[in-house]
């Protein structure tokens, strides 16, 4: 069950990277909030990540939900942090807990 959902997110990730034509309705955009659009993949990314948050061990959760929140408050426009991609490193900190999560390292 954790390989399936571990694979899930790595193809959300490549999905928020490849513009795939024949998928356009992932790119729309829902909804604005302070200029700054909401797309369908955002709301995807979110609930996913979020909900995958409670299975990772202890030390990758907390660092995990920070990002999330860092994530979250980039994306509606509060919080700026220039240079440096919160929703890559979120992702890439989730899959690695996963990963590692899988392997029985953690």
């Amino acid at each position: 069950m954790l390989g399936a959902v571990l694979v899930v997110i790595i193809i959300l990730w490549l999905l928020g990277f490849v513009n795939l034509p024949f998928i356009p309705f992932l790119y729309t955009t829902l909804f604005s909030i302070n200029g700054h659009p909401i797309t369908l993949i955002n709301l995807i990314m979110f609930f996913a990540i979020a909900s995958l948050i409670e299975l990772l061990p202890t030390p990758f959760n907390i660092i995990a939900g920070i990002i999330l929140l860092l994530w979250v408050l980039s994306i509606l426009g509060i919080l700026a942090i220039g240079g440096l991609g919160l929703s890559n490193i979120l992702v890439l900190a989730v899959i690695i807990g996963l990963v590692l999560m899988v392997l029985g390292f953690v």
